[in-house]
């Protein structure tokens, strides 16, 4: 390890223990069964639109919606991985709303699981500045995709080599490598679960998306059997949402029956919420997502 990275990992750890000191839990939160965040790609139209800026986030998560945990989407600071100043001004940004980053999900940075060796070295160093960026913020993991062609059987030992290879770049960190269910084979539970049991390395494990299961041609993976099959090896979970009804229910997904499937699991960390719909305005699908996820914290508490 280089002596740059050293110091890079130095400071970003002491920055994650302030970060953590900041947003301490209290016994009533330790009492939930899981906690709430917010994903970056829920406000993508906005930030599209130039209304807001991965800068803004921390503060919008807290004050327009009152959360205190964030998902970043890497092509909203796209050049800005290895940017000491610009970092420490989301760090800064952070810190004075009591927000705390969780994790970073990444794409366009290569395919990991690519019939071609070099492509695939390509996609681990791309994804490697993603996990120097994760831990000088205070994230627990990177997302990543599982993404390639070829063989269904040699595509999940691909998969696997390249999670391992990440995970172990990522041990000194303490980060995780995480995989969601995003199109392609990924979207099958069963195969994304095979990636898992091949990889077997503590620091790789999955984010369920609620609602990432199209197979394409109008096919599609049963969401719940899929979620059951990935949460064993889970570190995050998506609650992707779509549209509400006059109830605030949201129309695709059971809410109740999949955050059942998601603490028979053994899980109570953060859920994200991921409104990807276009029926709602951003900030109302937002909300609405919370109230449902609020109103499960107080029944599922028992």
């Amino acid at each position: 390890m280089s002596a740059s990275r050293r110091q890079f990992l130095a400071t970003s750890a002491g920055i994650a223990g302030l970060a953590a000191f900041g947003c301490g839990t209290t016994s009533s939160r330790k009492s939930l069964p899981f906690r709430i965040s917010l994903a970056e790609w829920s406000l993508h139209r906005t930030l599209g639109s130039g209304a807001m800026t991965n800068l803004d986030f921390p503060r919008v998560a807290r004050a327009d919606f009152g959360i205190e945990a964030i998902e970043y989407v890497n092509s909203f600071f796209k050049d800005k991985a290895r940017d000491k100043q610009y970092l420490d001004e989301l760090l800064e940004r952070c810190d004075g709303e009591g927000v705390k980053s969780l994790l970073i999900m990444v794409d366009g940075e290569g395919e990991l699981a690519h019939e071609d060796g070099g492509e695939r070295k390509k996609a681990v160093q791309n994804h490697q500045r993603w996990l120097d960026c994760a831990a000088y913020l205070g994230c627990h993991s990177i997302r990543v995709n599982a993404g390639g062609g070829g063989d269904e059987a040699e595509k999940q030992k691909r998969a696997a080599d390249s999670l391992v290879e990440l995970a172990c770049y990522a041990d000194s960190t303490g980060l995780n490598v995480i995989v969601e269910n995003h199109g392609g084979s990924s979207s099958k539970g069963d195969w994304l679960a095979g990636v898992m049991k091949l990889a077997a390395h503590p620091r790789v494990g999955t984010l369920p998306d609620f609602g990432n299961f199209n197979l394409g041609n109008g096919q599609s993976y049963d969401r719940y059997k899929g979620v059951e099959e990935l949460m064993p090896y889970a570190k995050a979970v998506s609650a992707k949402s779509h549209e509400f009804d006059a109830r605030g229910n949201e129309v695709h997904t059971d809410y109740s029956r999949m955050m059942r499937i998601v603490l028979a699991a053994g899980y109570s960390g953060f859920v994200g919420i991921e409104y990807e719909g276009s029926v709602h305005e951003e900030y109302e699908g937002i909300r609405l997502t919370k109230q449902i996820l609020e109103r499960l914290q107080r029944e599922l508490a028992s």
